[in-house]
């Protein structure tokens, strides 16, 4: 078969959609450069929000070298600053699923064309073209798996999002480079009709370009209705129907709220938790220790806080109503009076990259950040982190450690 034959998909001719043309692949790719360079800034405050450079607990990232570049120390106000930065993330990278879908049936004849490279430029483009479509859809479908916690993908997450991000946003800044210019003309002059996209042999229309653009827009707006609810909360979070926490909350009472990871899950063993067993060890400066059992936890000052929980995958809470011993009050009673520093907390949980986290000191210092010991009321659930966890402001939620079994107050 010669590479003209319309049966092979090198040839133009095999392309048959009317619908494919300058026009309607650059009003995709307007949107696109717009939702996914806001999905990488939001994407660089999530990373900002674990303190990485505090210490190797909070990021593990292998050989990340300049990528791994810290912006700066993550603020604890307001308190709904996470939920907000990440429900961005995640909602608007699910919004722009039918958007990207789009904008690669567009130009997938570009994949196929001959020869491959006419020259420096165009093989640069067409590089670009694939690092672009495989970046994306590695980006979106680790997203998406993520946001489902379906992890059946090689490896963590985290270092393979972290990579794979600024792949797809170094081959997408090529790209944007090389054809916003022609996509901002190709708008404007409204002209569509020819050009390199458009079938030499159509197919008789059922739709125009516009009524699929009107197509496209609806099945993002029913991913963005179906989502949004997580993170937004309240009676919108029954329409989060594709959201693994969008289902009304589970169970009933001060302690139904959301819940990622259960006690059974983590393999907490009730013995380790029992008033009998289970003992605080606080260290501190000079290596000075205590070791508080809840009932002398709670003989301490009680302090309460209301704060959400607010997570990577994008879902959240509603402020709930925590009460427990300030970090600082901890802090103090090792030795550090007056500021505090770091802390290191330890849960009981046996596994998983978050079973240790580090806070930084502003995160320590702030009176709503607490080892809480209730909550709505209500002793926690073993399932909430019975019988004391960490809850700070604006904090993702896994450095919100329940479960908590050592705090060591220092220089991390």
């Amino acid at each position: 078969m010669r590479d003209d034959d319309p049966r092979l998909p090198t040839a133009p001719g095999f392309w048959r959609s009317p619908l494919r043309g300058t026009w309607f692949t650059s009003v995709l790719g307007l949107v696109l450069l717009v939702g996914v360079t806001v999905l990488f800034l939001t994407g660089l405050v999530s990373y900002a929000a674990y303190n990485p450079d505090l210490a190797p607990v909070n990021d593990q990232t292998p050989d990340k070298g300049l990528l791994g570049f810290y912006l700066f120390s993550w603020p604890t106000n307001p308190s709904w600053l996470y939920r907000l930065t990440q429900g961005l993330h995640v909602t608007l990278g699910v919004t722009l699923i039918p958007v990207l879908l789009a904008k690669l049936w567009s130009v997938v004849p570009k994949l196929f064309a001959l020869p491959p490279a006419r020259s420096l430029a165009h093989a640069l483009e067409r590089l670009s073209l694939l690092l672009l479509v495989g970046g994306g859809l590695f980006e979106f479908v680790t997203g998406v798996l993520n946001v489902q916690l379906d992890y059946v993908f090689p490896g963590s997450f985290y270092p393979l999002h972290f990579y794979g991000a600024w792949v797809f946003f170094a081959a997408f800044l090529t790209h944007a480079a090389l054809k916003t210019p022609k996509a901002l003309r190709a708008v404007r002059e409204r002209h569509g009709d020819q050009g390199e996209l458009t079938s030499p042999l159509p197919d008789p229309p059922t739709v125009d370009r516009r009524g699929a653009l009107w197509f496209v827009g609806g099945g993002s707006l029913l991913l963005l209705v179906t989502t949004a609810g997580q993170s937004i909360g309240g009676a919108l979070r029954r329409t989060a129907l594709l959201a693994p926490h969008g289902w009304a909350d589970p169970g009933g009472g001060p302690n139904g709220f959301q819940i990622n990871k259960t006690a059974g899950y983590a393999g907490i063993d009730p013995r380790q938790t029992a008033e009998e067993t289970w003992r605080l060890v606080v260290t501190g400066r000079g290596g000075r220790t205590v070791r508080l059992s809840r009932a002398e936890l709670l003989r301490l000052p009680q302090h309460s806080a209301a704060l959400p929980i607010a997570c990577v995958e994008g879902w959240s809470t509603a402020d709930q109503w925590w009460r427990g011993v300030r970090l600082r009050d901890l802090a103090a009673l090792v030795g550090h009076d007056g500021d505090p520093p770091d802390v290191l907390v330890e849960s009981l949980q046996l596994h998983g990259a978050f079973r240790r986290g580090a806070l930084r000191a502003n995160q320590v210092a702030d009176p709503r950040s607490l080892l809480a010991l209730r909550v709505n009321g209500e002793d926690l659930s073993p399932d909430h982190g019975y019988p004391a966890r960490v809850i700070v402001p604006a904090a993702p939620g896994v450095l919100n450690t329940k479960w908590v079994a050592r705090l060591t107050f220092g220089e991390l």
